[in-house]
């Protein structure tokens, strides 16, 4: 939500800060702007929409600039006009900021700063920490007054400055929303997120909450707010530059529907190893015991992490038969929770900068809980504050609506139940055959791969239709969440998710003529059931569509529409009854003229509440 990049260098910044914009595209935002530093003044430009329209406006002037700060907004405080886009001045037009995050007492800063005579243009928070640097701005003390300014701040931010008197230094500092800093030849890139700098450096520093970086073209120190000087160690991004580029493909989100083959081989790679009959976790491996000793499960998650957590429910009371609870993090974390000894917390988030899905993570640990993240980020915010972890390793998801990180997620969360339950009381045969069966997962999604043309035209007969029922029992409860979950997202139209027993108690009501039901009918053990369900659906004029197991020849005549997915163990499951749902959102979005890669109101990582 919202980016940020910062560049300090030889080159020319405007170029490079642009670029830097339009790889933070995915994240969502409806107004971008950038300053930089040009014969000892700041020259600014925004615009709304999208970053070509910024792109028009940027002129000559900006040519021979090589310092800058750029940003893509979304809108929280004031709508999405130039005046409320980043970046903000302070009073005397010397200093420009670009903010992610909310300042909580803003409104009592404004208030200060208005009885000292200060004036406000816009209706933003981000401007009144502008203001208040300036108010502590003496002329040459930039980095004192950043630190005495976020000292009075409440709230979170990640925040970029730079000032017209100090034209060979950026300033970069962060609570709560994820700055890094990108180490080049001679030249630094602060950015809110890797894609913006991977074309120039793989190399960065992942500043920690209460941090703050001073970056000049000579190098760069840390400290905290307190003037503390923090050692960091400089790591390594492994992304690369084609995996965030489309490669031929039409838009990110199909790219990653079709990576998934891959994307599950590498989460796998190096953990399950079938000629030894092993799993190995690395990143838990120093907590095995008291992981295995655990009384009970919390998985804390939001949006489609949650749906994920579903099924790792699911997998760890069937796999390891251990108690397990799957808690939306934005309630979790406002309420009093039970957490006695032996209850581990496990926080699920692709970007690792969930904002609820941390501070939930936290509230569980300051209770004495244990806490392990399935996190797709290295280096994020939750892969530092927990004791330990996995990560999906699916590589870079761009596409807002997400699709390889869920599967990717499902993946660990299998491993995971599978290597305790092995350590409980699961036999040895039994783990060999389900290890064998999730070997077999990526070839298979291969399989339901080759089926998009035939969903494509099954969209083509239901796209125009505006409320929609997905219906799933048992493993593919969660399936159906998801399902619901992804058209909802980039096609805008209404979908419910339910349990499929759930209909008939009061969802029924809404099922007309035409309407699609969508359910996951695999060959499982709620075969049964789930066809009664169908029936009730059929009766009352449902368009019905099923994913079901190939060669079911009883569902697809009781269907209008089916989806294959081959035969695998019923805990994996919703690793390929996924597929086809995904493709079909994909492709009834296509046709009702959405955009895909940005739908509205969205953004990638939602780091504020």
């Amino acid at each position: 939500m919202c980016g940020i990049v910062g560049y300090i260098g030889s080159k020319t910044a405007s170029g490079i800060l642009l670029e830097g914009l339009k790889r933070l595209e995915y994240r969502g935002y409806d107004s971008a702007g950038l300053a930089i530093i040009n014969d000892g003044g700041l020259v600014i430009e925004k615009a709304v929409g999208r970053i070509l329209n910024l792109e028009k406006k940027v002129g000559p002037i900006f040519g021979s600039a090589t310092v800058g700060i750029a940003h893509t907004r979304w809108a929280t405080h004031g709508a999405p006009t130039e005046t409320n886009a980043h970046p903000h001045l302070d009073h005397s037009g010397k200093i420009a900021l670009v903010h992610n995050g909310i300042i909580e007492n803003y409104a009592s800063l404004r208030k200060y700063l208005e009885a000292q005579g200060v004036g406000f243009e816009s209706e933003t928070d981000t401007e009144v920490l502008a203001k208040l640097i300036g108010h502590f701005y003496t002329g040459d003390n930039l980095e004192q007054a950043v630190r005495s300014a976020l000292s009075e701040v409440q709230g979170t931010y990640g925040i970029a400055v730079i000032c017209a008197d100090q034209p060979d230094r950026i300033i970069a500092a962060r609570k709560g929303s994820p700055l890094i800093v990108g180490i080049g030849k001679n030249e630094y890139i602060v950015a809110s997120d890797a894609s913006a700098i991977i074309e120039h450096t793989n190399q960065v520093i992942y500043l920690s909450d209460g941090e703050m970086a001073i970056v000049s073209r000579e190098g760069f120190r840390t400290i905290t707010l307190d003037a503390v000087p923090v050692t960091k160690d400089v790591q390594q991004v492994e992304w690369k530059l084609e995996q965030i580029e489309l490669g031929g493909f039409e838009h990110f989100m199909l790219k990653e529907i079709f990576e998934q083959p891959e994307s599950v081989r590498m989460c796998m790679r190096g953990r399950v190893n079938l000629r030894e009959g092993t799993i190995h976790l690395g990143g838990i491996a120093n907590y095995a015991r008291e992981l295995t000793r655990a009384h009970r499960f919390v998985f804390t998650a939001c949006g489609t992490a949650w749906h994920a957590g579903l099924v790792g429910e699911y997998l760890f009371e069937d796999l390891a038969r251990i108690p397990t609870e799957t808690e939306y993090a934005s309630e979790f974390r406002y309420r009093n929770p039970v957490l006695d000894d032996g209850t581990v917390i496990c926080a699920i988030s692709q970007s690792g900068e969930t904002a609820d899905t941390l501070a939930a993570l936290r509230e569980a640990r300051d209770k004495g809980a244990l806490g392990i993240g399935i996190v797709n980020t290295v280096g994020s915010t939750i892969a530092r504050e927990t004791d330990a972890g996995v990560y999906l390793h699916v590589g870079p998801e761009i596409g807002v609506a997400s699709t390889k990180a869920f599967t990717g997620q499902v993946t660990v969360l299998a491993m995971l139940a599978a290597f305790l339950g092995r350590r409980k009381h699961l036999s040895p045969a039994n783990f060999q055959n389900f290890i064998c069966a999730l070997d077999q997962i990526p070839g298979q999604i291969e399989k339901v791969l080759e089926q998009s043309g035939e969903i494509r035209r099954v969209a083509e007969k239901l796209a125009g239709r505006e409320n929609w029922l997905y219906l799933g029992r048992g493993y593919n409860y969660p399936v159906a969440l998801e399902g619901a979950l992804k058209i909802k997202e980039i096609s805008y139209v209404h979908a419910e998710g339910m349990p499929a027993a759930e209909m008939k108690h009061g969802p029924i009501a809404l099922v007309n003529k035409g309407m699609p039901a969508v359910f996951i009918a695999t060959h499982s053990s709620q075969y049964d059931k789930i066809l009664g369900n169908i029936e009730e659906v059929k009766a009352r004029g449902a368009t019905t569509v099923a994913v079901i197991t190939e060669g079911d020849s009883e569902i697809c005549r009781q269907c209008d529409f089916c989806f294959t997915v081959p035969k695998t163990i019923e805990p994996l499951e919703p690793l390929l009854t996924i597929i086809p749902l995904q493709l079909l959102a994909y492709h009834v979005a296509v046709l009702r003229g959405c955009n895909i890669d940005k739908p509205r109101n969205l953004a990638k990582s939602v780091t504020v509440e």
